[in-house]
């Protein structure tokens, strides 16, 4: 009969059939293009930063030393010399056991306004880093140093003299102690060694580490760095040769292990160990005397 089905069909039940599960929603990242078939689904979208590694150093970039460019290196430069201008014009002006003394601390004042701005602004990642190794780095290479500025004074053929403290009746002044005692050891190489190898250095190496290449911009901001580190400090005092050598090596090391450490402090310990030694020997003589 017709109403009956055929050996060829089989019999369905209606009722056991279930709906298709419902193809979770597509968001708009995962829509296909225009023009694409409609069943093919979107890869999801790569974030941006995925894909490059997070920079946990200053040395790769970054936008802790976006700030630390071309106007920062004019503002540190203009500022610098500025206050050796000024603090020249202050000792040959004023007449006075403070003159010189004065002089200094104006053109730290000179570096501390950079420092003060550029570190307002950004902190270069990982140049604040304190690792035990930096005051390992910090007691040899002071060390070194001081005894290398001994020998190359001695090379005229008369033994290098220990240094001397200014003393009144055996004992030294406040004077001598604030200015040639802590501020050496303390002050100096802070202030001196976070705008030398830390402002200057770092935006110069910024500048130039993209157009120029890692080495070529860490080679230049080294040379500059110390070209401008000895040339503040024989503006400030007047030297002989063995002098200059000995600072030219002193920022030169700095500048190194800035360089290849990416942190500051092993350079700071470095010229506070350094100006320490020099201290220790003026005590020295004093108590010997």
């Amino acid at each position: 009969m017709p109403d009956q089905p055929s050996d060829a069909a089989p019999v369905v039940d209606l009722w056991s059939l279930e709906p298709p599960a419902a193809a979770p929603a597509a968001g708009p990242a995962d829509a296909p293009a225009e023009g694409a078939p409609v069943d093919q689904v979107a890869a999801p979208r790569r974030s941006r930063r995925s894909a490059h590694e997070a920079r946990t150093d200053w040395r790769l970039g970054g936008r802790t030393v976006y700030r630390w460019r071309e106007g920062l290196l004019a503002v540190a430069l203009i500022s610098l010399g500025a206050a050796v201008l000024l603090g020249a014009l202050v000792a040959a002006v004023w007449d006075s056991p403070w003159a010189a003394a004065s002089a200094i601390v104006i053109v730290w004042i000179g570096m501390l306004l950079p420092i003060a701005w550029a570190f307002t602004r950004s902190r270069p990642i990982g140049l604040l880093r304190l690792r035990a190794l930096d005051v390992l780095y910090g007691l040899v290479l002071g060390a070194l140093l001081r005894t290398t500025q001994g020998w190359l004074e001695g090379l005229d053929g008369t033994p290098a003299l220990l240094p001397t403290l200014v003393q009144v009746d055996g004992s030294l002044p406040l004077s001598t102690v604030a200015f040639d005692v802590v501020a050496p050891v303390l002050v100096a190489p802070v202030v001196e060694e976070f705008f030398f190898r830390g402002v200057l250095l770092v935006a110069l190496y910024t500048v130039l580490r993209r157009p120029f290449g890692k080495f070529a911009a860490g080679l230049a901001a080294a040379l500059v760095s110390t070209a401008l580190f000895v040339l503040m400090h024989g503006i400030s005092s007047v030297g002989d040769v063995s002098a200059v050598v000995s600072l030219s090596l002193l920022g030169m090391v700095c500048a190194l292990l800035v360089l290849l450490t990416g942190r500051i402090w092993a350079a700071v310990l470095v010229h506070a160990v350094y100006n320490a030694s020099y201290v220790a020997l003026g005590l020295l003589a004093g108590a010997m005397t």
